[in-house]
């Protein structure tokens, strides 16, 4: 009786201390934003821009393609 018990007391805790040793170092990783220079920092911003521009620009050209579609698509008149 003792075996399973210890057996299911180890298991759980091995996981803990492996869950908190994995996490640890990613976490400390994250918090040092400064180690990019400021020209890498600069060009991040200017690429997350362009990006939501380029994005702004297929929504725009979406809605005017939908709103085409649905400008010419017309049911013809029904004849009794």
């Amino acid at each position: 009786m003792n075996r399973p018990a210890a057996f299911l007391l180890i298991i759980p805790l091995s996981l803990a201390a492996l869950s908190v040793g994995v996490s640890l170092p990613a976490f400390a990783q994250s918090k040092n934003t400064y180690s990019q220079p400021k020209g890498a920092l600069k060009a991040e911003k200017k690429q997350a821009k362009a990006q939501r521009k380029y994005a702004k620009q297929q929504k725009k050209a979406q809605k005017k393609m939908l709103k085409t579609e649905k400008k010419n698509t017309h049911i013809p008149p029904q004849q009794f």
